[in-house]
């Protein structure tokens, strides 16, 4: 089973070394057709289910946060489940089936069923027994969900060690985020060589060609968000043909302004230039 790396293609490469100003632009374009990827499974019934994984602090929810935030929210669900229960841990494909997307539905999974193959192996949260009997049985799992109609993405945002180190520190004393910091992110790191292992098992033998593995470096959060939110464009067929061209076309407005009686208003939300526009319409 090959081991797919979307981050190495020149496509994805226009995305890096971006400003804030660019990176905004094209943020914006994207999520426009991410709404229009929506509307079309939202029209047509379908199931699309978009798996994040990856080490502490390598931006999963941030990640999530830009896809969604422009969606329709009665027909999407972000899924980050907890410790598992007694129960749960016995029956982990069950666990994750009773999240999938219903018809018409995108869900988010921020950490997923591969739980089972990094952290919790990593961590002895699970037996040799569990771990060797989810590695066996995960691709022909995903690949039945896939061929009763469901839509899978599975990303991996790679961070190396200082970077997560940075943003372990950053997070500790910054003001709105110490909570994301936790002492088991600590006791994870300490642990660093044998989530390596995990995790090149878990990219070499649970990837197939209807269910591979998209690696993306996230050293760069908004390379990885951009790279990401283009590859989703790219992989779900909701056009005939995908016309999107990374760092081209009109930048979507972000202000409005409209004159009325000969004064000018500017820098307004689009909620207030259509009041504005309502109202300068005769009546």
């Amino acid at each position: 089973m090959a081991r797919a790396n979307y981050a190495k293609k020149k496509f994805y490469s226009v995305y890096k070394n971006l400003d804030r100003a660019a990176y905004d632009s094209e943020k914006r374009r994207l999520q426009a057709e991410l709404l229009n990827l929506q509307r079309w499974a939202v029209e047509n019934r379908k199931r699309v289910a978009i798996a994040v994984e990856g080490r502490d602090a390598a931006g999963k929810g941030g990640t999530i946060k830009r896809f969604v935030e422009y969606l329709m929210p009665k027909y999407l669900r972000v899924v980050e489940l907890g410790v598992p229960t007694e129960k749960e841990s016995r029956n982990w494909f069950r666990r994750y089936e009773k999240q999938m997307p219903k018809k018409g539905e995108i869900v988010f999974f921020d950490r997923s069923w591969y739980n089972r193959a990094l952290i919790e192996p990593t961590m002895g949260y699970c037996t040799e027994r569990q771990y060797r009997y989810f590695m066996k049985r995960v691709v022909p799992w995903e690949e039945q969900l896939i061929a009763d109609g469901l839509i899978l993405i599975k990303f991996y945002l790679s961070v190396d060690r200082d970077t997560q180190l940075f943003r372990f520190k950053e997070r500790i004393i910054h003001p709105l985020k110490y909570w994301k910091y936790s002492k088991n992110d600590e006791k994870a790191r300490a642990k660093w060589e044998a989530f390596t292992n995990y995790k090149t098992q878990m990219l070499e033998r649970t990837a197939s060609d209807v269910s591979p593995w998209v690696v993306i470096n996230a050293n760069d959060k908004m390379y990885a968000r951009l790279a990401c939110m283009l590859y989703t464009i790219y992989h779900i067929s909701y056009v005939e043909k995908q016309t999107f061209k990374p760092l081209t076309g009109k930048e979507l407005p972000a202000k409005f302004r409209i004159e009325i009686d000969g004064v000018p208003f500017r820098n307004l939300s689009y909620r207030q230039y259509s009041v504005l526009e309502r109202l300068s319409k005769p009546h």
